[in-house]
């Protein structure tokens, strides 16, 4: 499992304003034998009669020089993710948090 990014508690503070129920943290996945960490997997209740919505969220700070390197990284890791994800939960979406500025 990998240190958690620059920007974790700020994602994770604003997803709970905003309704989220963090459910883990981190979110493992297993991709055959490799085990596998989104940062954040939460979900959201939109009505009693209604599936909660649920998310993964994978969380980039984007702090060294290269910012272009650190962008395939980035794809990278959330395509691998996201191939994980819909295999072991379908019904959860992933979303990359990056810096605005990003």
């Amino acid at each position: 499992m990998s240190a958690k990014d620059a920007f974790h508690t700020v994602v994770k503070t604003a997803l709970e304003k905003e309704g989220w129920l963090i459910t883990h943290d981190p979110y493992a996945l297993q991709a055959g034998t490799l085990e596998l960490y989104v940062d954040l997997g939460a979900e959201k209740v939109i009505a009693a009669e209604k599936q909660g919505q649920k998310i993964a969220v994978e969380i980039k700070s984007f702090l060294s020089p290269s910012k272009i390197t650190e962008l395939y990284a980035a794809l990278g890791q959330f395509i691998i993710y996201r191939i994980a994800l819909q295999k072991q939960e379908a019904n959860r979406t992933l979303y990359l948090a990056v810096p605005s500025t990003v």
